[in-house]
């Protein structure tokens, strides 16, 4: 089995079956750690997708949520933020529960999650600090930690 294969399998296992049918497998590009020699990130066309992760998970990127979004599935993967807060949250700012319009049931504590506007334009990814249960229930709290957003690189550098 090829690395391909293998992340095919860990996306659609991750993020909902057949979810990975959606990305552009034919241009997949992937890089690897020179220490170990595993498998650290892919790309397409110079865009990074994902970075994997030592614990197994994937780490997805708003690139790669923008691509996913059109499969029907991964909205369980999704959290959905009131407007008015989103602005932060596409700042690279936590995402509270009191500020959550919708969360789809696949998201759990420490998984990956994409944020959406209430228009459905992603504005970020990052990881749920509550289960989807949580957040639907609690009207305080941190829910997602901000990884990446739209107006935010993962370098800490306000996009223009």
């Amino acid at each position: 089995m090829n690395f391909k294969d293998k992340f095919v399998m860990s996306m659609n296992y991750i993020f909902g079956k057949d979810v990975a049918s959606v990305l552009p497998l034919d241009k997949l590009e992937f890089s690897f750690s020179k220490r170990t020699g595993r498998l650290k990130s892919v790309m397409v066309k110079n865009k990074l997708l994902a970075t994997l992760r030592s614990d197994g998970s994937i780490a997805i990127t708003v690139y790669c949520a923008d691509i996913l979004i059109k499969y029907p599935l991964f909205l369980k993967n999704c959290i959905v933020v009131k407007d008015g807060p989103d602005i932060f949250v596409s700042k690279g700012r936590s995402v509270f529960a009191k500020h959550v319009v919708s969360c789809g049931d696949g998201v759990k504590p420490a998984s990956d999650v994409a944020i959406l506007n209430e228009k459905g334009k992603v504005i970020g990814v990052g990881r749920a600090i509550l289960s989807a249960k949580m957040i639907r229930a609690f009207n305080m709290g941190v829910a997602v930690k901000v990884r990446e957003s739209i107006n935010r690189t993962t370098e800490g550098k306000i996009n223009a």
